[in-house]
């Protein structure tokens, strides 16, 4: 057996279904092979009871001879308990298999997760990515775990049959004719099985994205009385997902059924057979018993292979979306993929020192190290874009990739992990995890509670904290969703500034509080950064009036540099912006 997660979960082999299922099953090659071990022994021993009672019973019942009886009943004791034995620890190595399957579908998930990054939103859904965490991982756990069985009963099948062959040439025909027959008779249903679960599928990966949706933004939906036309398209999609899982209910029923009529029947013409015999005296009383054990033993196998079969088809459906997330490349990749060699045409440049100048040519922006910069734009996204451009988060562009440099160096031929430990980007979309509140602050570690004590301090959220029962014990719901806007914005805040980077870039880090607890975070960000570079894009006059240097950009270009209060007095454009902020605020607050 085998501690769960896993260390590593490999490197997955996704060309295809077929191939993520083969590399997944030769993953865990050994307790595979230990089930289908016990599983052999398991149904071996079941084909082997009937012959042990007709030979019982034609051996010592019939002639009376009961020390020949005491013999066969300690036989078939002993095998009874092989069987046990046996069947006890196949269970054990099916679990073992479909839970070692289940942690590596998770594990291979997050680790593509954080491979992609901020990429994995623009490429995949929330929901699909969630429904492999709930449904595909079930699917491709239980094809490893049907896999014992499945080798039980071709194993048993061939015994059966040389059996049969042994004490009848026709009995034994039939069942090596019949038995793939009925499965040949089961296949027609597969494919359309395969299709309607595709299907199905895929609709609940887009149930899963809208439910996701709705949660994460109920807040506002019920600001602006949006429940109900949600819900009602909710109520849609959920029935779509209804009316998909009914047709793959009605094959699947079609499936189960035949899986018992037709093994019956052909239980059916082989006891039939055998009592034909029996009558013309040509197999003795003690063999047809054993027919009809042999009979009834093989609906088992049979059932089992059709459950295969199903199961297969699942799992492939399964692995199709999962080989479809795994194929997915983030949006930036390290320049030292593939390429080892510093003397490699492809290899990262070295890093620059600290202290080095962040410059956007396509901007014309210069960020000085160690000051505190504010971007200021009339449009905001253009001040958001930039920051992501800064930090290379943003989707790839040959026209302004090269633009941004680190001490002259182009970023794009950087590591991508140095440039992301030197340059850390804050932006309103960033969300809390679910923890401990010192964990979740605390994300790497090393800050400790001295570090995020003075990060909640700057951040102004000292009092997020006094209203917790449990302080930095307490937990922390899924995405904050239960604390306000601002008080997520706050511990948001907080959590990257003890991460404590080289240079720090804040979208709008004050936009959902109030003004008094603005001015407390613009009066201490300064401080508590001094010596490092941090840029916040920002229209605020509180947190303008404390940097160092703010950049007025139109159009996306550096229109104007100066402080808060030359920019205020020189440019138009920039007083428009700033004034403008100031009278919404004033408006919504009055």
């Amino acid at each position: 057996m085998r501690s769960l997660p896993l260390d590593h979960p490999g490197v997955a082999d996704h060309r295809s279904p077929g191939r993520l299922l083969w590399w997944m099953a030769r993953e865990q090659w050994d307790t595979l092979l230990g089930g289908m071990f016990f599983g052999i022994v398991w149904m071996s021993a079941q084909a082997m009871m009937p012959l042990v009672i007709g030979r019982a019973i034609d051996e010592g019942v019939a002639t009376k001879d009961v020390p020949t009886l005491a013999v066969y009943a300690a036989v078939l004791l002993g095998v009874g308990l092989v069987q046990a034995v046996a069947g006890i620890m196949r269970h054990r190595f099916a679990v073992t298999n479909w839970l070692t399957a289940a942690y590596r579908v998770v594990q291979l998930v997050t680790r593509q997760s954080v491979r992609l990054g901020a990429s994995l939103p623009r490429k995949v859904s929330t929901g699909e990515v969630a429904a492999i965490g709930t449904s595909d991982l079930s699917h491709i756990g239980q094809v490893m775990d049907v896999s014992a069985r499945f080798s039980g009963a071709v194993v048993s099948f061939v015994i059966v049959a040389v059996v049969l062959l042994q004490t009848s040439v026709t009995l034994g025909l039939v069942v090596l004719i019949g038995v793939p027959l009925v499965v040949l008779l089961v296949g027609p249903l597969l494919s359309p099985l395969q299709r309607v679960s595709a299907d199905q599928r895929h609709l609940m990966g887009e149930l899963s994205n809208t439910a996701s949706d709705i949660v994460g933004g109920l807040r506002v939906l019920r600001g602006i009385g949006g429940e109900e036309v949600f819900g009602a398209r909710y109520r849609r999609q959920s029935q779509d997902v209804r009316h998909a899982g009914v047709r793959v209910a009605r094959l699947q029923s079609v499936l189960d059924a035949m899986q018992i009529l037709l093994p019956g029947l052909f239980v059916v013409a082989v006891v039939w057979l055998g009592a034909r015999m029996a009558v013309a005296g040509e197999i003795t009383a003690g063999q047809l018993v054993a027919f009809y054990g042999y009979a009834a033993f093989l609906m088992l196998p049979l059932r089992t292979v059709v459950e295969y079969a199903n199961k297969l088809i699942r799992a492939r459906v399964s692995a199709m979306r999962l080989v479809k997330v795994l194929a997915l490349d983030p949006d930036h990749v390290s320049p030292d993929s593939g390429c080892p060699d510093s003397s490699c045409p492809d290899a990262p440049l070295p890093m620059p020192p600290a202290g080095s100048e962040l410059r956007d040519a396509a901007s014309g922006l210069c960020i000085e190290p160690g000051r505190l910069t504010a971007l200021v734009s009339e449009r905001p996204d253009d001040t958001s874009h930039l920051a992501d451009r800064l930090g290379r988060i943003s989707p790839p562009d040959k026209l302004t990739d090269a633009a941004v440099s680190l001490g002259g160096a182009p970023l794009r031929d950087l590591p991508l992990e140095d440039v992301r430990s030197r340059i850390v980007v804050s932006d309103t979309g960033a969300q809390l995890f679910s923890g401990p509140l010192g964990e979740v602050l605390d994300v790497t570690g090393r800050a400790g509670r001295t570090g995020a004590e003075a990060a909640v301090h700057t951040a102004s959220a000292e009092d997020i904290l006094e209203a917790l029962p449990d302080g930095y014990r307490a937990q922390v719901t899924e995405r904050g969703r239960s604390l306000s806007g601002g008080q997520r914005q706050r511990l948001t805040l907080a959590r990257v500034l003890t991460v404590d980077p080289e240079i720090l870039i804040l979208v709008e880090p004050t936009s959902a509080v109030d003004a008094h607890t603005e001015a407390r975070i613009a009066s201490r960000l300064r401080a508590h950064r001094d010596g490092r570079t941090t840029v916040v894009t920002t229209t605020s006059p509180l947190l303008l009036d404390t940097a160092d240097v703010v950049v007025f950009l139109e159009d996306g270009t550096v229109s104007a540099t100066g402080t808060h209060h030359d920019l205020l007095n020189s440019c138009p454009g920039y007083r428009r912006v700033v004034v403008r902020d100031v009278q919404d605020v004033q408006e919504a607050t009055s």
